[in-house]
């Protein structure tokens, strides 16, 4: 059974017409236990409610970088963390989403798509 009766019920639960970023975070279990994983998730689920951010969130299963992680990839600016803790999953809601300044000293990789910036 669906969770939602209508896609619009869906789409407003997942406060697409809001949001700024889209946030997929890899839980593992090949690049870090999933245990480690699922606290940062709680973090940013948890967080990113208190703090009203105009935010999307999405679990990965995999990333295919199997290493380095739990790893975070914020859209539309392309921006990978790696080693994702629930503190610096903190620091990165606060000042990447909530300020615009990505985290530059834990900012592994930047590859932005369809011509974002």
């Amino acid at each position: 059974m669906a969770k939602f009766e209508t896609v619009e019920e869906g789409f407003a639960a997942a406060k697409i017409d809001g949001a700024r970023y889209h946030i997929f975070l890899c839980l593992g279990p090949d690049c870090a236990p999933m245990k480690k994983g699922e606290k940062v998730w709680k973090c940013l689920k948890e967080l990113s409610a208190e703090l009203k951010l105009p935010v999307m969130r999405t679990k990965a299963g995999c990333f295919r970088v199997c290493t380095g992680g739990p790893w975070m990839l914020i859209y539309p600016d392309g921006v990978w963390y790696g080693e994702l803790t629930p503190d610096r999953c903190e620091r990165i809601l606060r000042e990447h989403i909530g300020e615009g300044k990505p985290v530059a000293e834990w900012v592994v990789k930047t590859h932005p798509l369809c011509g974002a910036s």
